[in-house]
C-alpha cells in the first residue's frame, strides 16, 4: 500500500488528470449531489496529515532574515498582483475562475517546497522556515487580500473564510502538533524521523485527489457543455509559473549563495494548492467552490511538472553542489 501511495504522490502530474477524468465521467453519468458530503472529510484528510510534520519551532532557528523577508515580500506582493492581472486579462468574464487563480497565488509554500529544495540540494532549513511562515501569514492574509482585490466582482464571504481557515488550517495545525508529540513519545523520535514521518504526506495526496474528483463531478455537466474550459486554464497558469520561476531565479542568482537561492526559488514559486482547494470548496458554497477549485486543480499539473524539470537544470543554473551537501538529496 505504501508503495502505491508513494507512486501516486510522485506522479501527481498523471494522477490529477486521471481523477479529473473519473470525476467528469461520474458527474456526467450520475447525480453527483451526494458527493458534497465528502468535502469536509476529504478536506481534513488533505490538510491534517501535512500538519503532523510541520515544526513551527523551526521559525526561531537561524539568522537568515534577509532571505526570509525577501521570500515573503515576493510571496505577498509580486505573485498575488501578477495573478490578479492575469485573472483580469484572461478571465474578465469569469470572476470565479479569476478568484481561483488568486487563491492559488495567495497561499505560498507547502511540504513540496521542502521536498523539492532537498531534491535540488538546497537549504532545507530555510525551506522549512519559509513553509511555516508562509502558511501562517497566508492563512491570516488571504481573506483580506481576497476581499480587497476581488470584492468588486465576487462577493467575498470574509467571516466564512476566516471560520474555514480556523477549521482547515489552525485546528489541524494544533492536532498535528499534538499527534507528532504523541507519536514521538510512543514510538520514539528515531522511528518517527526515519520511518513514520515519510508516510503522512501520502494521506494528504489521497485527500487532494478526492477533492479534485468531487470538484470535477459537481461541475461535470457545465464542463461537458463547454469542453475547452479546462484547457483555457493552462495558458495563464503556465505564464504565471514561468514568470515566477524566471523572477525568483534571477533574484536568487544575484542576491544569494547557491543553497539559499534554491530555497528562495521553491519558497516563492511553489504554492499551497491543498489549502487553496480546501478554502474554495468549503468557504464559497458547493457550486461556486467547485468552479473556483477547477483552476486550482489544473495548477497542480503545472506546478509538479515545472518543479520536477527545474531540479534537472538546477546545477546548470546555480552550479554544482559542494561535496558537503551530497547527503541532502538522499535524506530528502
Amino acid at each position: 500500500m505504501w508503495k502505491l501511495l508513494g507512486f501516486i504522490r510522485q506522479n501527481l502530474v498523471w494522477s490529477i488528470p486521471i481523477l479529473m477524468t473519473a470525476g467528469l465521467t461520474v458527474g456526467t453519468l450520475t447525480d453527483p449531489t451526494p458527493l458534497k458530503a465528502l468535502i469536509i472529510p476529504l478536506t481534513f484528510l488533505m490538510v491534517y496529515p501535512m500538519m503532523i510534520n510541520l515544526q513551527i519551532q523551526k521559525v526561531l532557528v537561524g539568522r537568515d532574515y534577509r532571505l526570509q523577508l525577501l521570500t515573503q515580500l515576493v510571496n505577498f506582493t509580486v505573485i498575488p498582483l501578477s495573478a490578479l492581472i492575469m485573472g483580469r486579462f484572461f478571465f474578465a468574464e469569469r470572476p470565479l475562475v479569476a478568484l481561483g487563480l488568486l487563491l492559488a497565488s495567495l497561499l505560498p509554500t507547502s511540504g513540496m517546497t521542502i521536498s523539492w529544495t532537498g531534491f535540488a540540494r538546497g537549504n532545507i532549513g530555510a525551506a522549512v522556515k519559509m513553509t511555516v511562515i508562509g502558511l501562517i501569514l497566508g492563512s491570516v492574509a488571504t481573506p483580506f487580500y481576497a476581499k480587497w482585490l476581488m470584492d468588486t466582482v465576487v462577493e467575498i464571504p470574509l467571516v466564512s473564510i476566516f471560520k474555514q481557515i480556523v477549521i482547515i488550517v489552525f485546528l489541524p495545525m494544533l492536532l498535528g502538533s499534538l499527534t507528532r508529540g504523541a507519536i514521538i513519545r510512543l514510538a520514539g523520535a528515531d522511528k518517527y524521523y526515519k520511518n513514520l514521518r515519510q508516510k503522512f504526506p501520502a494521506f494528504s495526496t489521497l485527500g487532494v485527489l478526492g477533492i479534485v474528483f468531487v470538484a470535477m463531478a459537481l461541475k461535470a455537466k457545465d464542463i461537458i457543455a463547454n469542453p475547452l474550459v479546462l484547457f483555457s486554464f493552462l495558458v495563464p497558469l503556465a505564464i504565471l509559473y514561468f514568470g515566477n520561476f524566471l523572477l525568483s531565479t534571477l533574484v536568487g542568482k544575484v542576491l544569494f549563495k547557491r543553497e539559499d537561492a534554491i530555497s528562495f526559488v521553491y519558497g516563492t514559486v511553489m504554492r499551497n494548492l491543498s489549502i487553496a482547494l480546501a478554502i474554495a470548496m468549503t468557504a464559497f458554497g458547493k457550486e461556486q467552490g467547485s468552479e473556483i477549485a477547477l483552476i486550482i486543480a489544473m495548477a497542480y499539473i503545472i506546478q509538479v511538472q515545472a518543479a520536477a524539470w527545474y531540479v534537472r537544470f538546477t546545477d546548470k543554473i546555480f552550479g554544482p553542489a559542494s561535496d558537503s551537501l551530497a547527503p541532502v538529496k538522499k535524506a530528502a
